[in-house]
């Protein structure tokens, strides 16, 4: 096989895929579209933050000393506190979803602040528990501070004992924003979502209309075949991908910490994985119903559930985390959150790309082989 040869073959089986592909106006829309309504329903849509929760304040005891501690409540961005004087209403208000947290303040609370003993309920509506453990940590750190503070004016200290102050720093997402943890691994989904289910219908459309079986009786060889089809779609993906970028540092103001071309290097070479995953799976059954079926279940729904985009896999059976680590969205997921918020760590760097390579490699070898000359 000559180099002269591949390469006028390659460049005209590129040409009418290319060319298939912008006569087909579906594919256009979901390679171009859906990614921009991805970025905008799960950058602005998806959100562990909990803002404006409602806290109902029962306040039994009425003193100064306890207002001036509870108006912590109303520092904090994310509570908007109510107030209550009957504890009996408060219960009624969590029992019917009217309100999210009970903070009670019991009609000792002064004299027993001043004797070092003071206390403050919280009762949590526990229906979300995620969102339930979030408020209290709302709640306590809006009211630590002046309660602190009151304690040190009453001098309720044991005798030699030592002010002892902690002082908070998270690395890597200083504001504590959940929309930096999504937003690089909105890249995984998008890239995942394109890859492998637009090239899922290639092979399988051609099996269907008898255009493939024509191909046959042509000098061109499978692994030429495999790369034309891929090489419009690498095009859109990266345009999905610069798209993916302007959204993160622009609309999100997501960090980018890390290098911008190993970004862009190891988001290409997933999307090779992807796109070779769906074209495996397009060769492999013949039909486009079946395809598109197989790769939303083989690639968009684990990238979704066990890459760890939504929450930290260690929490999972050791059986799920065995079965998250086969998945190449696993691997780029972790990759391309330390780019963003950590900086390059070239260990993790070249690991995951390793990974990733061996993964498009076989995926590719897979797809050429079974796209070899034969009716069956």
């Amino acid at each position: 096989m000559s180099a002269s040869g591949f390469t006028t073959r390659l460049v005209a089986l590129t040409r009418k895929e290319t060319r298939q592909m912008l006569r087909d106006r579906s594919n256009l829309v979901v390679g171009l579209l859906l990614p921009v309504v991805l970025i905008l329903l799960f950058g602005y849509g998806l959100s562990f933050d909990v803002k404006d929760a409602r806290v109902t304040v029962v306040l039994e005891d009425s003193s100064p000393t306890a207002r001036n501690i509870v108006a912590g409540l109303h520092g904090s961005p994310y509570l908007a506190p109510t107030w209550e004087t009957s504890m009996a209403e408060a219960e009624r208000m969590i029992r019917a979803g009217e309100t999210d947290a009970i903070l009670r303040v019991p009609g000792e609370f002064s004299a027993r602040l001043a004797a070092g003993e003071g206390g403050l309920q919280l009762l949590l509506n526990g229906v979300d528990s995620t969102t339930a453990s979030v408020i209290e940590g709302y709640v306590d750190g809006a009211l630590s501070v002046p309660m602190q503070q009151q304690a040190d004016r009453a001098g309720n200290k044991p005798a030699g004992a030592a002010s002892v102050t902690i002082i908070r720093r998270i690395w890597f997402n200083e504001t504590g924003e959940s929309t930096w943890f999504l937003v690089p691994g909105l890249i995984v989904l998008v890239m995942t979502l394109i890859g492998a289910f637009l090239t899922s219908l290639l092979v399988a459309r051609e099996w269907e209309r008898g255009t493939l079986e024509s191909l046959f009786v042509t000098p061109v060889r499978p692994l030429e075949l495999v790369l034309s089809k891929l090489a419009p779609y690498i095009v859109i993906g990266g345009i999905d991908l610069i798209l993916c970028l302007l959204a993160a540092k622009y609309l999100f103001l997501v960090p980018m910490r890390g290098s911008l071309w190993i970004i862009v290097v190891s988001s290409l070479l997933y999307l090779l994985v992807s796109l070779g995953l769906g074209l495996f799976i397009s060769a492999i059954t013949r039909n486009q119903f079946a395809a598109s079926q197989m790769a939303l279940l083989a690639s968009f729904l684990p990238a979704m559930m066990l890459s760890g985009f939504v929450f930290d896999l260690r929490n999972t059976p050791v059986v799920i985390q065995v079965i998250s680590q086969l998945l190449p969205a696993t691997h780029f997921m972790g990759l391309i959150k330390t780019l963003f918020m950590a900086g390059d760590y070239w260990p993790d760097i070249l690991r995951n790309c390793s990974i990733l390579a061996f993964y498009a490699i076989v995926l590719i070898a897979l797809t050429r082989r079974s796209l070899a000359k034969r009716l069956d």
